[in-house]
Formats: C-alpha cells, sequence, structure tokens
C-alpha cells in the first residue's frame, strides 16, 4: 500500500535488552550529546555494529592478512569513501573482503554525520555491487540496444564528433556533465569541452542552485552557504523555506536537533506541511511562488519595531535604506497577505522570533530557486540576514543545502558555460590564465574555438532542448545542436519532458555515460513522432564506474572538501569517467594537451588514466578566487584518517598529528572548507564560516568581498571605518590586491626577486606563486579580495532590488495584473526566452488547470532517481509515483486515496492520444486545496505506458513510474536560465 510503513514507529518497540533500556532511559541517563559521544560512551556500537575503534583494529589487521600471501587466504581491508546522495557527506567505512565490498558502516568520527546515515547512506554498497547496472558499451540498433565493443563505441563517436564539427563547428556539440563526478572529474570535464572548443557545457547545479550562486554572489562576494551543518547547533533561531530537509538532507537535521534541544526555535515556511516542518515551533504556509511577499512581509515588521541591526547596516551593507523604502511603502500587511497569503500577526511573529532570537540563520533550497523569478527570492532572503546582522557570525548566516554529493564542487571547479574552474569568467585573460597552467598555447585554444565564440557564455542545460528545436536564425551561434551527451545527467530531472523527446529524436548524436542507463536510454529507444525522426541518429551508452570504484575529492555543501579512497575496482566492463576523457581526447586529438601535467596510472586493464591526486594538484595551482588551493591531496587524507580530532560544533582540531605524514592538524577546519587560500605550504586552516570579521583571515575569518567597485554613485561600496577583520593591518575598507596595491601599501619587497617577476602586472587571482595572497594575509592580516560592504541593491540584475512577479502560469489573473513578469527576452544565453509573452497567452489558464503544481524530494530516492529505483532496498520502501491532493481537492473529483489519477498540463494540450501521467492518488492534508505535489524522482513510465521493453536487457529500474518533468511548463529564471518546477498549473481526474 502507498506510503505505509512496515515497522512500528516507536524506538523501542520489540527491543531486546540495552536497546530497550537505552531508549527507555536515556532522557534520563545522560545530558544532551552528539551520536559520536553517545554510542562511545554507551557501549552501543559493540554488537550493533563496527565502532571505530573496532574499525581502526581492522585497519591494524591488514598488514596481517596481507602477509598471508597470495594462497587464497582472507584479507580484510577498509576504504573510508562518501555517500554518494546529498550533500551533506557523510563518511562511510566499507569493509572490502578479497576485493569484494561486503559491508558497510557509517563513520562515527565524522564531524558531519556522527555515525548516522538516512535510507539512501545505509544502501550505498549496492551502487557498487547493484545488478541493475550498465555493464557493457551499448549501441541503438534498430530500436533495440546491442551490446559493442570499448573500441568500437569510442572510434564511431570520436568519429562522429569530428563529422559535426566539420559540418557545423564545435558548438553544435553539447556536454552535460555531473554533479556526481568528483571535483578532479568536473575539472577535466571543463577543461576537456575548452580543448574542444566550445562553452556549450553545463550540469545539474543550473537546475538546482544556479539562482543561488548568482543571487548571493552578487549579494556578498561568493555563492556558496557560508556556514555549516554544525554551526547551525550555535543557532538560537532557524527559519527554514523552501527547504524540507528532512527527507532532502535527513543527516543535517541532527545538528538542527540538537540546537533545538539548546532552545533554537524553529520556523518552516513552505506550501506543504513536510517532515521537516514537523520539527518546527510555527509552520507557515504560503503560496507557491511568493517567497518575496513573504520575506518582505517579515522584514516589514523588523523595520517597523527598529529591530534591524543598525551598526551592522552601516559598516558592512550597501543600499538597505532603499530596500526599507521599498517595503515599507509597497509590502504593507494587506499586500502581503494578498500576495502570499500570510497575515500580518503571523509575519510579525516569525520577524520577533528572528530578531529576538539572534544569531538567527535561514535555510533554503530548490523550493526556493527553481523559479523564474529564483534569482530575486535568494536575494531577498539574503536581505532579510543582512538586515538582522546575521551573515559572518556563527549560528547565522545562510545555509543553502545543495542536492547532489558534489554539486558544489562541480560548481566551483566544473563545466558551467559561463565560467572556467573557480567563477574566473571567460574573458581573454582567464583563458590566458588557465593556458598557463595546462601548459597549452592561448593561441591554439583560440583556434579551437569557432571565431567570436570563446568569450560568449554557451547554452545550458534547461535550455539545450531548444537549442535542437529553435529556429537556427534565433540562436547566437551558426548551427542548432546536433550532438548531446547526458555525462551522469538524469533527463528527467528537467522540465518540458515532451519537447525534450521531441529534440531527441532529432539529434545526430546522443551519447549516455553512466553507471546506470538513466531514463535517457528508454526515451530515446521508445517511438516518438515520425516528423521527429533522424534516421543518421546514433545512441551509445557508455558505462561508466561509480565514484566507489575510483578516488578523488568532493565538496559538501558546508565548503568542506574530503578525499574518498577507491573502494573496488570498476565493475563489469564500466570505466573511471577520467579515463573515458581521455580516451575520447585521443579520438578528437588533443589527448597530449588535456593531461600534459599529469602523472599517468594504470586503470582498468592495465589501461592508462589521469592520477586523480594530480589533477587536484593542478587545481590547487590555479583556481586561487576561491582559495581551491590549499587543499592537497596529503592535507585532505590526513583530515579523513584523523576525523575525530575535529570539534563537532566548530569543525576546529584540537591538537592531533597525523600518524602516516607526521602532518600537524591543530588549528584546520575540517575537509579545509574553501576559501583554503594559499599554496599548502601556507597551512591556511580552511574558512568554516564566511566574512566572519571576529577571527583573523588565517584562522579562517574574513568580510566581504570587493568585487562591485568602490563607488557608486558617489557613495563608497568599500567597509567602514573599522570593520574589519581581527588583526588586520588594514583597519578601513580596501579593494582587492594587485601588485599595485602592494606598491602603494610599500609591502611589495616582502616578495621574493623571483615571486616579483611572475606577479608583475598580475593580481591575487592570477598570480601563479600565491606570494600577493601570502603577504596580504600571513604577512599583514588582510583579505586578498578586499573589504567591501555587501549589496542590498544588485544594479547588474533585471530588479536591483527584488520584485515579486506572478509565474508563467499562474491561477491568480489579478495578481498577474499587479506583478506581471519580465519582457521576453532575445539572445539570452544563445537562445530567445519568453516572459510576458506566456504569461499574457496564459492569463486566464486557472480556469482550465486550476490546481497549483509543485514537486520535490522523498528520503528513499535521490535526484532523477535511476540508480535508487534500481536498488532493491530502496525501491521496497516507495514502490508508486504518486500525487499528493487535498481532501477537498479529491472529493471535489471523485477521487479516493490510493486510486489512480491522470494529471494533465498546459503542454499535454493538442498531444494527440496523450492522456498525461498516470500516478496514485495520496489523499492528504498536507497541500491545501489549491495545491498539489508530486516527487521528481521517478521515470519509466510516459503517459500511462511501461518503458520496461525499452530499456537495455538487464538494466530496468526495479522501481517505475511517471517523470513529473513530463508534465512541466517553460519558464526560465531571468538571470541563470534556471528552470521553474516548483509553480505551474494542472488538472487531476480519477483514472478508468
Amino acid at each position: 500500500m502507498l506510503l505505509t510503513r512496515k515497522t512500528s514507529s516507536s524506538p523501542a518497540a520489540g527491543a531486546p535488552g540495552l536497546v530497550a533500556s537505552l531508549s527507555r532511559g536515556i532522557a534520563r541517563a545522560v545530558p544532551t550529546m552528539d551520536r559520536r559521544a553517545f554510542l562511545r560512551r554507551s557501549g552501543l556500537g559493540v554488537g550493533a555494529g563496527l565502532a571505530a575503534s573496532q574499525l581502526t583494529l581492522m585497519r591494524k589487521a591488514q598488514a596481517a592478512d596481507a602477509a598471508k600471501g597470495a594462497g587464497g587466504e582472507r584479507k580484510v581491508e577498509v576504504k573510508r569513501t562518501v555517500c554518494g546522495h546529498c550533500s551533506v557527506g557523510c563518511a562511510i567505512d566499507a569493509v572490502v573482503e578479497n576485493g569484494v565490498w561486503v559491508r558497510q558502516e557509517p563513520v562515527f568520527d565524522s564531524p558531519i554525520n556522527l555515525g548516522a546515515h538516512c535510507a539512501k547512506g545505509a544502501a550505498v554498497r549496492e551502487h557498487g555491487h547493484g545488478e541493475f547496472r550498465l555493464k557493457t558499451p551499448m549501441k541503438l540498433v534498430n530500436g533495440k540496444y546491442e551490446r559493442i565493443t570499448w573500441d568500437q563505441a569510442l572510434e564511431e563517436i570520436g568519429a562522429k564528433m569530428l563529422e559535426l564539427r566539420k559540418q557545423s563547428g564545435p558548438d553544435s556539440v553539447f556536454v552535460v556533465g555531473s554533479s556526481k563526478h568528483n571535483n578532479e572529474q568536473a575539472y577535466l570535464l571543463r577543461k576537456w569541452m575548452t580543448l574542444w572548443g566550445s562553452n556549450n557545457c553545463d550540469h545539474q547545479a543550473r537546475i538546482c542552485h544556479s539562482t543561488t550562486v548568482a543571487g548571493v554572489a552578487n549579494t556578498w562576494g561568493y555563492g556558496a552557504m557560508t556556514n555549516s551543518y554544525n554551526d547551525m547547533q550555535n543557532a538560537k533561531a532557524a527559519l527554514y523555506i523552501g527547504s524540507n530537509a528532512a527527507e532532502a538532507h535527513p543527516v543535517s537535521m541532527l545538528h538542527l536537533l540538537h540546537a533545538k534541544e539548546n532552545g533554537c526555535k524553529v520556523i518552516v515556511t513552505d506550501p506543504r506541511f513536510t517532515r521537516t516542518a514537523a520539527k518546527a515551533d510555527e509552520y507557515v504556509r504560503i503560496r507557491s511562488g511568493s517567497d518575496i511577499p513573504f520575506l518582505f512581509g517579515v522584514l516589514y515588521h523588523v523595520f517597523k519595531n527598529g529591530w534591524e541591526d543598525k551598526k551592522y547596516l552601516e559598516d558592512r551593507v550597501y543600499g538597505m535604506d532603499k530596500v526599507r523604502d521599498e517595503v515599507m511603502a509597497k509590502w504593507t500587511p494587506d499586500k502581503v497577505q494578498e500576495a502570499c497569503g500570510v497575515d500580518e500577526a503571523t509575519c510579525a511573529k516569525v520577524a520577533e522570533i528572528m530578531a529576538k532570537n539572534r544569531p538567527s540563520t535561514i535555510v533554503w533550497c530548490m523550493g526556493q530557486t527553481q523559479h523564474t523569478i529564483g534569482n530575486a527570492m535568494v536575494r531577498a532572503s539574503c536581505i532579510l540576514q543582512l538586515a538582522l546582522g546575521n551573515i559572518g557570525v556563527s549560528g547565522g548566516g545562510a545555509n543553502i543545502f545543495r542536492g547532489h554529493d558534489n554539486v558544489q564542487g562541480a560548481t566551483d571547479v566544473g563545466p558551467n558555460p559561463d565560467s572556467l574552474p573557480g567563477y574566473y569568467g571567460l574573458a581573454e585573460g582567464a583563458f590566458k590564465h588557465f593556458a598557463a597552467t595546462w601548459g597549452v598555447d592561448f593561441e591554439w585554444i583560440k583556434k579551437q574555438y569557432a571565431p567570436g565564440m570563446m568569450t560568449k557564455p554557451g547554452m545550458t542545460v534547461s535550455r539545450w532542448v531548444d537549442g535542437v528545436l529553435e529556429k537556427n536564425e534565433l540562436i547566437d551561434q551558426d548551427s542548432n545542436l546536433r550532438g548531446l551527451f547526458f555525462w551522469g545527467h538524469a533527463p528527467n530531472s528537467q522540465t518540458r519532458g515532451l519537447d525534450m523527446k521531441r529534440a531527441m529524436d532529432k539529434l545526430d548524436l546522443l551519447v549516455v555515460v553512466d553507471p546506470f542507463p538513466s531514463a535517457t536510454a528508454a526515451m530515446a529507444a521508445m517511438p516518438g513522432r515520425p516528423e521527429d525522426q533522424n534516421p543518421n541518429r546514433a545512441v551509445y551508452l557508455l558505462p561508466a564506474a561509480t565514484q566507489f570504484e575510483t578516488s578523488g575529492s568532493c565538496t559538501a555543501s558546508n565548503r568542506s572538501i574530503q578525499w574518498r579512497e577507491q573502494v573496488i575496482e570498476p565493475l563489469w566492463e564500466s570505466r573511471t569517467d577520467h579515463m573515458i576523457m581521455y580516451q575520447l581526447a585521443g579520438k578528437l586529438g588533443f589527448a597530449n594537451e588535456l593531461v600534459k601535467n599529469y602523472k599517468m596510472v594504470k586503470g582498468k586493464g592495465g589501461m592508462d588514466e589521469p592520477e586523480t591526486e594530480s589533477i587536484l594538484r593542478e587545481i590547487n595551482k590555479c583556481v586561487w578566487t576561491i582559495g581551491y588551493t590549499g587543499q592537497s591531496p596529503e592535507r585532505l587524507k590526513a583530515h579523513m584518517r584523523n576525523m575525530n580530532v575535529f570539534d563537532v560544533k566548530t569543525l576546529k582540531a584540537k591538537g592531533g598529528v597525523d600518524k602516516e605524514t607526521g602532518y600537524k592538524l591543530d588549528g584546520d577546519y575540517f575537509g579545509l572548507p574553501w576559501p583554503c587560500y594559499g599554496t599548502p605550504e601556507m597551512k591556511h586552516p580552511g574558512s568554516p564560516n564566511l566574512y566572519d570579521t571576529s577571527k583573523h583571515v588565517m584562522d579562517g575569518g574574513g568580510n566581504f568581498r570587493a568585487n562591485f567597485g568602490v563607488e557608486r554613485e558617489g557613495v563608497s561600496l568599500l567597509a567602514g571605518d573599522g570593520s574589519h577583520s581581527k588583526g588586520a593591518d588594514l583597519t578601513t575598507g580596501y579593494p582587492e590586491f594587485d601588485h599595485l596595491l602592494l606598491k602603494k601599501l610599500g609591502w611589495w619587497d616582502e616578495l621574493s626577486e623571483d615571486e616579483k617577476k611572475k606577479a608583475e602586472g598580475k593580481n591575487w587571482k592570477t598570480d601563479p606563486t600565491g606570494a600577493i595572497i601570502r603577504v596580504a594575509m600571513k604577512n599583514h592580516g588582510c583579505h586578498p579580495f578586499g573589504n567591501a560592504k555587501a549589496r542590498a541593491v544588485v544594479w547588474n540584475f533585471p530588479d536591483p532590488i527584488p520584485q515579486h512577479r506572478e509565474a508563467l502560469y499562474s491561477t491568480r489573473p489579478d495578481l498577474i495584473a499587479k506583478y506581471p513578469t519580465h519582457d521576453d527576452k532575445k539572445a539570452f544565453w544563445r537562445l530567445p526566452t519568453l516572459y510576458k509573452s506566456v504569461q499574457e497567452k496564459n492569463k486566464d489558464i486557472g480556469k482550465t488547470f486550476p490546481l497549483i503544481m509543485s514537486s520535490g524530494r522523498l528520503v528513499e530516492y535521490e535526484g532523477g532517481g535511476e540508480e535508487t529505483r534500481s536498488n532493491p532496498w530502496l525501491a521496497e520502501l516507495q514502490q508508486e509515483m504518486f500525487v499528493e491532493i487535498n481532501p477537498k481537492a479529491a472529493n471535489d473529483r471523485g477521487i479516493r486515496n490510493g486510486e489512480y489519477v491522470w494529471l494533465r498540463t498546459p503542454p499535454m494540450e493538442g498531444v494527440p492520444g496523450f492522456k498525461g501521467i498516470r500516478v496514485k492518488a495520496m489523499v492528504t492534508e498536507r497541500v491545501d486545496a489549491e495545491t498539489v505535489w508530486l516527487p521528481f524522482h521517478f521515470s519509466g513510465r510516459w503517459g500511462g505506458t511501461d518503458l520496461a521493453q525499452y530499456y537495455p536487457t538487464g538494466a530496468v529500474p526495479v522501481v517505475r513510474g511517471e517523470a513529473v518533468n513530463t508534465a512541466t511548463t517553460y519558464g526560465y529564471d531571468s538571470v541563470t536560465m534556471m528552470q521553474e518546477t516548483k509553480t505551474t498549473v494542472c488538472q487531476i481526474e480519477r483514472a478508468a
């Protein structure tokens, strides 16, 4: 039965002996403590799992096991890795016996997961040995997938790419990279695309947090979570808005619940009553897409009562006076309630909780980002925190939980269409910086690109469909897209599934590189419209290794970087992603340039592949902007071996010496959270909380970034006098450091003669020696990126002050008239993007489609869901795709709980024979009568039809269901091309 529990919810029910007594008496027997301390004190790890001390004993036993010789004796190893699902970064000890991964244990010493796992983490071993993986290269032949050799696949794909390049140029190929790649692979893929000669590359971050990156970076400097999961234990209040952490990031809730035990007040704002809302002191239901009216409704009461931090605003924030004027004039309580449905008393109560319980933190996720005004919603959250003085303080911050295990790292150093690694952008100077690091001639790279295209941002993953389907004369590149790689990316996580199927059919080349075939395989093989078929289309499936079959680093949401050991050898015929990149580069003619700086090692089958440590060392040499330079492989590995020395609340090491290397861990923050500035030898400890002026910069402190000039309309953008990080020699605001500023300050002679020669004409981001950073930070306590004010007004965005604008498909024509969307845009990210024309055409759409449709996560599944729905242990927990519908809406339609329904949306109008998506109804008051909600992890069914026959033999997911994104509508953020998934419209009827 749908969502039926299989065991009692009581923790002590049926529990024998020790467990039962512990669960009855724990509240009285011990004071509040973290899981790690509890397990050690209670001894619960004994008999219930391998405690950290036992794993240490097993490690010591490895040498003895190995010394027994090759006579078939038992050899046990313990490999430390990181869960491959959400971005919390839970550490795992994998027990490997004679090369077979036989069991796993959560790492009790990890300061992040404290010995805990969610359902996905507990079942992660299955992804290393899962029987439903893609086992061999395959090619689509006459509608069926046939096994081919790697040699044939690489030869044919390479030849086809070169053919497309010759006929239509390098921009005719689009590569969707992966947030499942480790940092080294993500970086290498962006390098691979640069050497191919195109910026048409992207990855999952575009459709989950690109609006966060843009909005946050343009407010105070860096587009990332400011604090950490652990630091939430220091919060006195926490506002979750558009985040269902209890299901999306379950282990992160450990830290919130510790905070709550210490008095933290929890507010959850969401259109749906979630499992996170069940833990809240205050639940606020808002209309989907109305975050700005709510946040500014709260801010109205902050200003009205004088609760803003006036000194903080004077010293550290630009433009809040203009925001105040607009909020007080425009977002009076009556306007707020009209737009978002929240009354004055509730807004005032939230404001009071946040203001009178400081430091207070804010958490948001895709509920806030996936809108046509996602960038503005993000900035409204930032503005609220700035007004309260909550940024740059422990227990405060903007805690932005990312989705995939390395979506933060892939965003930082991976395949973005508008930037080289480290957010360096696409100016020629950025290409020259990387060309010098790579040892590749800049002019050679420039010639790889089509004329004039090197410095032009590419298309986005959210819009590749239009890159294929749009009229050529409206596209800002020579050719439509003809070739596409899905390299570790699920197509069902993207909107407009009906259009995506058409685009897939029109391609000349479609390549899927993934441990699982993903929904792409079935979508590509199933019959489509005859007029869309390309008879020359070639489709290939390449089996990639999982992250447990290679080594490398991954970056959690809190910016801590962890090193994964290789657990097992790549299974079946799978190959590591970086091996595949290298082998394809060989077919395309730039293999030598790709791996010029790397040590080559023997991988699967004795074939060459670049060493991941070598790739990380190259990242350390060039990604100065965000401080990916101090985390050498050696430092990261030492952290992984010595997790026990890091404090659970602060992440700071208290003493500790790594026995293997003698490295002193004392003072480091766990995972060296970026920015970890300078060379590894400078031993910057990492930055646990960004913009924190209470610490010296060499202890992870900082201030807001000077990234937007020094003056605006006659007003200084630099921090006020006396506002600086602890111990800084400059006690006022200052611009970013370059060779000229060092000379003016008289600090230039603190560089060696060789350093002067290499740093001449450079700034802190391009100095290859790191000496400018060292002198500014270590010698003078100053931040290399300057000391400026955060911006409450962002003049380079469509709306300098965030504006509420109704979704393109809205059930409220009265609000469309008051809060219209943007005008249509031409050649935006190389494509025309529609706004007002779509909204005007559909302003009365609510008469036909009266329900607001939204989507989100389940605890059992992750992302597009193919890997988790192919895991029998997880598949057993959630076997059906469903829609949550309110009892009133269900009763009005004659729908009962558990019955199948058809859900239809506007794109389905006029599609012959397509009745909608067929899902089960879950009748619940979690949603109101105007809203329905669906999980986004399903695929494998299409318009009521099971697609099992279209998957490769042996790689059919255990659970298949309709994809919500078959139903989602057109709509994109006005800055980043973030897709609109959280606010569209639908109608539901009972299935016959």
